[in-house]
This record gives structure tokens, sequence and C-alpha cells, in this order.
């Protein structure tokens, strides 16, 4: 079921503001007769609503262990995964570079080690995951990215810890190629100190197994160009706009291929312009109805990495920002989903329509139940009146 919390801790995943109670999670079994003592019936309309879909986790190794159970419900053999990703929840940039591990041909869910322990949220996905080992990552069951958390009892592989997130992003990118058996020709970079322009990074590199490598503001360091030359010839698009990564970075990757960027004013702007974007094979180019939408709270980077499989199976969306307010759904945010929203002939059955739907990704504190409600209400289905006989 949809989880909580992440482990014995506060479940804090960093940032200010005052966080509202965590809503009752629904109750398996509950008979119509049985009033629970708090919170509304099953959950609902917190955990689900028609539309709209919570992962109410209160922090990123919840959610990480939601999604993953979503995305494979592990009750049947085919519905385990081959792999999962264990990664450091205490470094963002880490699930963030891992989360193209989730892309073919490992397609491994993220779960979240927090130093060297599994929190219990992670152990108890992982018990009911049990992955069959991937022939892809050498038969490991556990991708260990950043950590060395024990796993016992399961075949792991490592991307160690390294001296830098471009190092580690770099050795994921290895391990990514190795298994697909060839370099993409696509990759995604992004500025290692601005978490909020990297996160929608994470689903499109789960979907599509192009890698996210890091820059700074002042550079590209060493490992990030030598990856990026073993991608010969591949189209690097740079996400974020020039405070994020300046021209002068932007000038030294046109050395090393050619580079567009993809960018907005904002966080939660440059968000919408990539579920837009189109180059070619590269990009989301969600302009239109039917498809399915993922909204996290960009105080909240981690779950970024936690949310990528669902931007990878199921209905294959892209990850939007509300922002780091989680009682606001701001306007540009608003204006895109009425822009999308599906519509059909009043004067014909909206069975025959296409359906949006959204997943929302952590408790009240990251989004709250007001914003999700708007939410379903602009990805709801519309009679449209067209003026025919």
């Amino acid at each position: 079921m949809i989880v909580g919390c992440g482990g014995s801790g506060d479940g804090g995943d960093g940032g200010g503001g005052t966080a509202t109670p965590p809503s009752t999670p629904p109750v398996s079994g509950q008979q119509g007769n049985e009033v629970p003592a708090t919170g509304p019936p099953l959950g609902f309309p917190v955990f689900a609503t028609k539309n709209t879909t919570r992962v109410a986790g209160g922090d990123a190794i919840a959610d990480a262990a939601g999604v993953a159970l979503a995305t494979y419900p592990a009750r049947t053999p085919e519905s385990r995964p081959t792999a999962v990703v264990l990664a450091e929840v205490r470094a963002w940039q880490t699930g963030i570079a891992a989360s193209v591990l989730a892309a073919r041909p490992i397609r491994a869910p993220i779960l979240f080690a927090d130093g060297d322990t599994i929190p219990d949220a992670t152990k108890a996905a992982l018990d009911a995951l049990q992955p069959t080992g991937s022939k892809e990552a050498g038969g490991a069951q556990v991708i260990r990215v950043g950590t060395k958390a024990p796993v016992d009892g399961y075949k792991t592989t490592d991307v160690p810890a390294a001296a830098s997130p471009a190092a580690l992003a770099a050795a994921v990118d290895r391990l990514q190629t190795a298994a697909a058996g060839s370099a993409s020709n696509a990759v995604v970079v992004v500025n290692a100190d601005r978490p909020e322009y990297a996160m929608p990074a994470a689903g499109w590199a789960a979907k599509s197994g192009n890698p996210i490598l890091w820059v700074t503001a002042t550079g590209v360091p060493p490992e990030t160009e030598a990856a990026l030359k073993l991608h010969k010839g591949a189209a690097i698009y740079v996400l974020g706009p020039e405070d994020a990564v300046p021209e002068t970075v932007f000038d030294a990757l046109g050395k090393l291929g050619t580079v567009k960027r993809i960018a907005a004013t904002d966080a939660v702007s440059t968000a919408i312009t990539f579920a837009r974007y189109r180059d070619g094979a590269f990009g989301w180019y969600v302009v239109d109805p039917g498809h399915g939408l993922v909204f996290a709270n960009a105080r909240r980077p981690q779950d970024a990495a936690a949310a990528a499989p669902l931007s990878a199976h199921g209905k294959y969306g892209p990850l939007l920002l509300i922002g780091d307010d989680a009682g606001a759904l701001p306007e540009p945010l608003q204006n895109y989903l009425l822009d999308v929203q599906p519509g059909y002939d009043e004067t014909t059955d909206p069975v025959r329509g296409v359906y949006n739907h959204g997943w929302i990704i952590g408790d009240e504190s990251a989004l709250a139940a007001a914003v999700q409600a708007r939410i379903d209400t602009l990805l709801e289905i519309q009679p449209v009146n067209t003026g025919a006989e």
C-alpha cells in the first residue's frame, strides 16, 4: 500500500515552512459501517481522486518505496523488477543521477539508503519486491549508488561514492551504457547546485535512457567532459536558464558537441517548457490531452528520483513542479493544465475521449489537498460545444 513515513526519524526532506500533519492512510479491508478514528474514509480524497493518485510519503525515502511498489506490485512473477537501485538519500544529486538506471534495459525502481543504514520503508519495499536479478547488470539484484548500506541475501553491484557529483554521475553513465550496449545519442546537463532545475531531468532519464551529467556555474568538470566524449556526436541538452548554467559554461559544452538550451524564467516554467519540448526523438512533447503527469514540490529534490519510475511505466509522463509552496498552484502550471485538458464533443460519448492522470508525490506538506483537488479538476475531461449539428 502507499506508505507515509521513511523510517524512525522525523521524515523531513529538508526545507523550511510549517508542515501540515500527514493524512491518515487508507485502511485495507475497511468495511462500510466502520468509521476511521481520523481522516476521510479509505483515505479519500487525499490519497486518490478521480484523476489523481497520491504517494503520500513524509520524505523521499517513503515516496520511493511507495512508487516502487506502485510500479512493481510484485504479487506475480512478472510484476517483480529484475533489480532495484539503492541510492544515498543524503545527496540529492545521487538519486537524480541514478534515475537513468530506471530506463531500459535494467528498469530498476529507486529506493534510498540513509548513510550506511536501510530505513524501514526501504527494507519493507525491498523485501516485497524480491528483485530477480538483472542480466544486463551482471545478475545484480541491488545496484548500490553512493552507499555501502548492507543488503544481506541480495547480489549487488556498486557505483561507489565519488569525490564529486560529476564523478558519480559519470560512473552511473558508464554502468547504464554497458547495460544498454551502446552510449545514448543524447545527454541532459544540469547545474549540480540548482536542484529545482535538475528535478525534471530525472523522469526523462528514466523514460529515455539519456544520462544526467553535472556542470557548475563556473565550468564543466573533467569527469563530465570525459563522459561527454564517450557519447560521440550525442546531442547535449542544457536544462535551465543562464542564471543556472551561464553562457560561458554553455559555450564550453559547445566544444564537446551540439548544445541546445531548454529553459524559461523560473523552475516551474522550465519544467513546463521541458514537458512541451521536442527536438526530433528527444523530448516529451506533451502539448495535447491524453497523458500521465507527475507533480512534485521543488523543496524536495529527491522526490524527483523517487518518482522517476512513474515517467517510465504506466502512463509515461513528465515531472512538473508546483514550486516550493505546498498550498499554491502556480499560474503558469494552471495555464499549462488548461492547455492540455481533455475535451469531448458534448453531443458524443466521453468514453471515446482521451484522459489525463496525475501522480501527486509527497504528503500534504509537499502538496496540499486543496491543490490536489484543483489539479484533479484541471485534468478532468470536459464537454465542448463544437457547434456541430
